[in-house]
């Protein structure tokens, strides 16, 4: 989202400066000044401005994209028993209606029925997930976990310019030393998995890392969701080099040489490109990210509770360490409790995280511009 947004601000500068070199912003009365007659003021709102909208759209990705995403893929929903008595038998006025005794009085005729309900999810709704963590953890649980995430991305880009400073910068390295990076940092990635779906504990994170051989057990679904994470970016690139877009991606402009049929034949296949990155994202990278997020939350020590309900035995399919398990959930039971009625609601998440930071860009994209003309409010756009 980040880099539409990018693209986005980088299109608008670019019409800018090629509307005022077409002479398309005038001033609305005569004179001679240029566009920014206050250039030092504009770059210093626009400065701040960007930095804002950096750290707004930080905060839903993480907030909501990252916190609310994570309680929704290990949330449990709960079925309470409801047990229903039968009604006493009703004594009938009738003359020729048969008298009952005092046992039978007092004895029902039928059995008690039971039934089972099921709780709506906390997680069901962005609102009701943020009003049960303020609730429970206090107002700065939205950015739980911050200290271990900004800690892990530190640690990661670290090591990832040290890998590729090793084995080059090239493409193929570059992924290389990216899925190398995240598996030697499972454990810590883990530990950010812990921290945001237990209940708060007076422990420092730093003290609940996770053991060496709980490590181990989630290093293959660790590289297989970094992997997944470098499909996105190669299944795109090679149908780029087989549709032979790379030409045009270098130079737009030779887009208008073509024919209509042409043209029309390079938007197919650049929308094939973009619906390729989605399509891997949505079959490849979604059930590997909820995978890989099970399985390190059923090594949750057990002396910590979730904050959300959570079935530690995944439906009877997890039997603990202590008694002869194997204390952690297999990659495919992991997918397969993931029932449709969640991973529905996990996508609707995504969704409106998708279209709150959409929002957020228009919202700063508008409050730029009305800087821009506040500061030079002698000039319009024809």
């Amino acid at each position: 989202m980040s880099g539409i947004a990018h693209h986005l601000v980088k299109r608008g500068i670019d019409a800018g400066r090629d509307n005022y070199r077409s002479g398309s912003f005038t001033q609305a009365q005569d004179g001679d000044d240029k566009l920014f007659g206050h250039p030092h003021a504009v770059a210093a709102a626009l400065a701040i401005t960007s930095i804002v909208w950096f750290f707004a759209m930080a905060a839903v990705q993480y907030i909501y994209g990252e916190v609310v995403a994570t309680l929704t893929m290990i949330e449990t929903p709960i079925a309470t028993v409801v047990n229903v008595e039968p009604a006493p038998p009703a004594q009938s006025d009738e003359a020729d209606a048969p008298l009952l005794s005092a046992d039978e009085k007092k004895t029902p005729t039928t059995d008690p029925e039971l039934f089972y309900v099921k709780t709506k999810p906390i997680t069901s709704k962005i609102r009701t997930t943020i009003k049960h963590l303020v609730a429970v953890a206090g107002p700065w649980s939205r950015f739980r976990g911050l200290q271990v995430a900004l800690a892990y991305h530190f640690v990661h880009q670290l090591l990832f310019q040290v890998l590729t400073g090793l084995i080059g910068h090239s493409m193929v390295p570059q992924s290389l030393a990216a899925v190398a990076t995240t598996v030697v940092l499972c454990r810590l990635q883990m530990l950010w998995t812990h921290v945001v779906i237990s209940t708060p504990t007076e422990k420092k994170w730093y003290r609940r890392f996770p053991t060496i051989e709980q490590g181990k057990k989630v290093i293959l679904p660790t590289a297989v969701w970094a992997l997944a994470e470098q499909a996105t970016i190669y299944v795109p690139l090679t149908l780029v080099v087989a549709f032979d877009l790379e030409g045009y991606a270098r130079d737009p402009s030779n887009f208008g040489n073509l024919s209509p049929m042409q043209q029309k034949s390079i938007m197919l296949a650049s929308f094939a490109v973009i619906m390729s990155g989605f399509v891997t994202a949505v079959l490849v990278v979604f059930p590997a990210t909820v995978t890989l997020k099970r399985v390190q939350a059923s090594l949750l020590s057990e002396e910590d509770d979730t904050i959300v309900p959570f079935d530690r035995t995944f439906g009877g399919k997890v039997q603990p360490a202590v008694l002869g398990g194997k204390g952690v959930v297999s990659m495919l039971d992991a997918w397969k409790t993931f029932g449709w009625a969640a991973r529905i609601r996990l996508v609707g998440l995504y969704a409106k995280v998708f279209a709150i930071q959409v929002a957020t860009c228009v919202v700063f994209l508008l409050l730029a511009v009305f800087e821009v003309r506040m500061i030079n409010g002698d000039y319009v756009l024809y």
